[in-house]
């Protein structure tokens, strides 16, 4: 039976159409949604639909007007409809993907191939680009999550907790509690485990980056030629200092002599002692430099890496840059613990 439309006051029997099509967009709040290009037919048919879907006729079987639904039924049809996959950046899963392919290339390939293996200590190599991708990646995570904040310090306290189930993990990996998957034991040494790893220093710098990220948001607002100086001027303030600090003492701390005992195959043998003369200021090389110095003093030497990179050193091995026995003429410190991701070392990973 065909249903016979009223004409709304104001308008005449000519427009009764639109009118009613235009009231019935203002009540459901959709009419700012409906785009008038040509390419979106599709769109408009599916949202006219809907609001054809979300009348009623009143007194079935009788003529009358069409009477909207009261606006607690249309919220509640709303939230029954599945919500949107939040969109991520194609782009940052993408990189995030070759770089975890770069990571198992080098890994698996990098003992045959040393030129994609990690430099013994001065130079670039491709394995060495895997750890600073993984802190770019983080960062830009980082400006995505924190983009809109509701509250300061619960996004502090989440980024805390965060940062210290990665600590744990590294030291749960990293600390030496995979032994007695070759000689059958189990447990570990506290007063000789390894404290710093690589989800270490993603933890340290995921830290520090989150809490100026949190607290030194500038305004996003600003539009000028230099938006982004002038957008995170904060942030680049923190990050010219973190500079400072790190090149300050990197090169000003002053390094004296210092010495390590390597323990022997029998218990019965004392250990050897090694002594490592130094005396030096802005020393870079492995013996001398301040980044080691600081790891031993605050995380103490037996805490440290016990087969750094520079053992493949011409110096210290000599099927160099792969690792070998020790030269006749080899430096004392050859064998000394050192850790690549120690303390001083993380301090350029805040700024990835």
């Amino acid at each position: 039976m065909a249903i016979e439309y009223e004409p709304i006051k104001g308008c005449n029997a000519d427009e009764m159409q639109d009118c009613t099509q235009d009231k019935h967009l203002k009540m459901n709040g959709n009419a700012d949604k409906i785009e008038d290009d040509d390419d979106d037919d599709d769109k408009e048919m599916g949202q006219l639909a809907l609001q054809i879907s979300e009348t009623t006729i009143s007194n079935k079987g009788e003529e009358g007007p069409l009477t909207p639904i009261s606006n607690s039924t249309h919220l509640g049809r709303r939230q029954q409809q599945p919500q949107h996959a939040q969109q991520r950046l194609v782009s940052l899963d993408v990189f995030r993907g070759l770089t975890i392919v770069l990571m198992i290339l080098v890994d698996d390939v990098g003992g045959l191939l040393p030129a994609i293996n990690h430099s013994p200590w001065n130079g670039l190599t491709l394995a060495d680009y895997v750890m600073p991708f993984f802190l770019f990646i983080v960062g830009v995570s980082l400006g995505l999550t924190y983009k809109r904040l509701s509250c300061r310090v619960t996004a502090t306290r989440k980024a805390i907790l965060r940062a210290l189930k990665l600590l744990v993990l590294g030291l749960f990996l990293q600390g030496g509690f995979f032994h007695g998957l070759n000689n059958l034991t189990y447990g570990v040494d506290i007063q000789q485990m390894r404290l710093m790893g690589i989800l270490q220093r993603i933890a340290i710098a995921y830290l520090v980056a989150a809490i100026c990220e949190i607290w030194l948001k500038g305004d996003h607002h600003v539009k000028s030629e230099l938006n982004l100086l002038k957008k995170h001027r904060f942030q680049w303030v923190a990050a010219l200092a973190l500079t400072i600090i790190y090149i300050s003492l990197l090169y000003g701390l002053y390094v004296p002599d210092w010495e390590y005992q390597i323990p022997v195959a029998t218990s019965s043998s004392a250990p050897k002692f090694f002594s490592v003369k130094c005396g030096v200021r802005g020393d870079t090389g492995p013996a001398c430099n301040v980044v080691g110095m600081i790891d031993r003093k605050i995380l103490g030497i037996k805490h440290l890496y016990r087969k750094p990179v520079f053992e493949r050193t011409k110096q210290c091995s000599i099927n160099s840059p792969d690792y070998g026995p020790l030269p006749s003429d080899a430096p004392s410190w050859c064998q000394a613990p050192f850790d690549p991701e120690g303390l001083l070392s993380d301090g350029h990973g805040y700024l990835l």
